[in-house]
């Protein structure tokens, strides 16, 4: 049983962009996200761009460049890997 249905998370598909500003409000809040985040339209157009299904972990500079872009989640995920890369824009090693 996947763990969302362990814990009895379960998200309709939003049928507008209101309810799914709601759905990553609530995953931001229940996570104690306290970074920025971005919330698709309902075209899906930053998706396809990005390559982003099912889901994928970015690093944006601050010249709005892709400066880490990780493999397909949840396995890709290489959180050391993106946290290095975060730590060394932070220190000004580009």
């Amino acid at each position: 049983m996947p763990k969302n249905a362990q814990e009895g998370i379960k998200v309709n598909q939003p049928k507008s962009i209101d309810e799914r500003n709601a759905v990553a409000n609530t995953c931001a809040a229940n996570l104690e996200l306290k970074i920025p985040f971005a919330v698709d339209g309902m075209d899906n157009k930053i998706g396809e761009a990005y390559a982003a299904w099912p889901d994928r972990l970015y690093i944006i500079d601050k010249d709005g460049k892709i400066a880490y872009k990780g493999g397909p989640g949840p396995g890709g995920f290489k959180v050391s890997e993106m946290s290095a890369r975060f730590e060394a824009m932070i220190d000004g090693r580009k």
